[in-house]
């Protein structure tokens, strides 16, 4: 190409990075995705989030930072002015940026003006009402106090008279995308970003999504540990706090075949945009960038939702799928390097040849894309929690009243003991370290132990090991502990 390339962020909300069908899950129906990394895309089976909730984890892919480099770890401290982001930089680099879907990344108090171009609203039909959010509109939960009051599971949605599936925010988003798509301007690079809120919780999905999953093909569900001294207390408490301990497997296989229901769907949705792109005639011109924010819990553990500072793989391990545009050297197919979300802004820059002007951490992953290589980092991280006298760190910003959704969760945040404390994550292929400011830290030996059931922090025969991955994280912290700015200042 001798012009930038089209550019599609397509960015779902806690899509686990085992529910696909690339990673060789028979339950998982996600043919559009098997189906573009057959000749056009490589899929990264082992790429990870930097925070396993939304806000911070967005934070950093944007911005090829980890959460620590400027303190981005909660759901309300969102990218200030002077903090780059990769669609402020398209944008200031002559791209038309079109912006659909849920925010979670900049202040809402100072607008989207530097962002993008059009931040997409669903369009104000009275004959065509997009159906109210279920997290504002409740009604589907369970009676307070029942088995279910906690659990997110909303089951089956009906479709609206006249409509041909459950009208949405997300499918009014996907529609506008596939609109601009078809009137994208002539003479200007088209940024989509698509960041939707399936398959986050509740889970919740209308036919024939509902219908799909065949049921026996579900991989084993993750037990309920029999001892929680080795796991962490914030994992532990919504355990306790969201009550499901009365859920027989077969109302647990129901609502995880909801969840696979509902990326399904996504699936679905992601196919109609690469229709759009063909049928526009600039699939080939177009780079796509297909992403999760975070994973999910979904059953396993006996808890469902996800942690701020815990990171099993189900929470920190997402799908990650890149198609480059045409004449970019690819291999197609999926790769087992590991990959960590601020590789996705890099990629962008190389793909753009769009300099940046600051320091980020991030690593282009073309080289993998090509072939050329198989290694990639030695080792992935993820960050999160806070230290005690972080009150502005407890989300206090959230419904704090015992029946709010988030409340097993919240409370916890929200209190004095060691459940909500800072803690990172560092993940090799082998094992994987969690240091904890206020508790036991965490050593798992991943081939023998994938479930991470067993916590071998104080076992001698790991010392080693353990000693090695302590060091690395120590690495980890002192390379990317602060960015210096490229301008230098006047001394006089």
């Amino acid at each position: 190409m001798t012009k930038r390339p089209h550019i599609v962020i397509f960015n779902p909300d806690q899509w686990r990075g085992d529910a696909v069908g690339y990673a060789d899950n028979p339950a998982a129906i996600t043919p559009n995705l098997d189906h573009i990394i057959e000749e056009d895309a490589v899929a990264f089976r082992y790429a990870f989030c930097q925070n396993p909730v939304c806000t911070p984890s967005r934070c950093s892919f944007m911005t090829g930072w980890y959460p620590h480099v400027r303190g981005h770890r909660t759901m309300f401290h969102m990218l200030q002015p002077d903090e780059p982001n990769l669609l402020k930089t398209l944008k200031d680099n002559g791209y038309f940026v079109w912006w659909g879907g849920k925010n979670d990344l900049v202040p809402g108090q100072y607008g989207y003006e530097a962002h993008c171009d059009i931040k997409y609203q669903a369009p104000d039909d009275p004959q065509r009402p997009v159906m109210p959010n279920a997290h504002v509109d409740q009604t589907w939960r369970s009676a307070p106090g029942s088995a279910d009051y906690y659990s997110f599971f909303q089951g089956k949605i009906d479709i609206p008279e006249n409509e041909t599936y459950a009208y949405d925010n997300d499918w009014a988003m996907v529609e506008g995308a596939v609109d601009m798509i078809h009137n994208a301007p002539a003479d200007q690079p088209l940024c989509i970003y698509l960041p939707l809120s399936y398959p986050h919780p509740p889970y919740g999905v209308e036919e024939p999504w509902f219908s799909m999953i065949d049921r026996d093909k579900l991989p084993p569900r993750i037990p309920t540990p029999t001892n929680w001294d080795g796991k962490s207390s914030m994992l532990h408490g919504i355990y306790e706090g969201q009550g499901l301990q009365t859920w027989t497997e077969d109302h647990w296989t129901d609502l995880r075949a909801v969840y696979y229901g509902m990326c399904a769907r996504v699936d679905y949705q992601f196919g109609m945009i690469v229709d759009a792109l063909k049928d526009a005639g600039i699939y080939d011109d177009t780079a796509i960038f297909f992403f999760g924010d975070h994973g999910d819990y979904t059953g396993d553990y006996g808890v469902v939702e996800k942690a701020q500072n815990s990171f099993e793989d189900c929470l920190t391990r997402v799908p990650f799928v890149i198609k480059p545009p045409k004449g970019t050297p690819i291999e197609a197919g999926p790769r087992d390097a590991l990959v960590e979300l601020i590789d996705f802004s890099a990629t962008a820059y190389a793909l753009t040849g769009i300099e940046p002007g600051y320091s980020y951490f991030g690593t282009s992953l073309l080289p993998l894309i090509a072939g050329t290589t198989d290694q990639h980092r030695d080792a992935v991280f993820c960050e999160g929690g806070r230290l005690h006298s972080e009150s502005q760190a407890m989300e206090s910003e959230s419904q704090q009243e015992e029946g709010a959704l988030y409340w097993p969760r919240i409370r916890l945040q929200h209190s004095s003991g060691p459940e909500h404390t800072k803690a990172t994550m560092c993940r090799t292929a082998d094992y994987k370290y969690v240091r904890r400011l206020y508790e036991k830290d965490e050593l798992y030996d991943l081939k023998a132990d994938p479930q991470e059931l067993d916590n071998r922090i104080d076992d001698p025969t790991l010392a080693s090991i353990k000693q090695t991955m302590i060091d690395r994280m120590l690495t980890f912290y002192q390379e990317t502990s602060d960015v210096v700015p490229h301008k230098a200042d006047r001394r006089h």
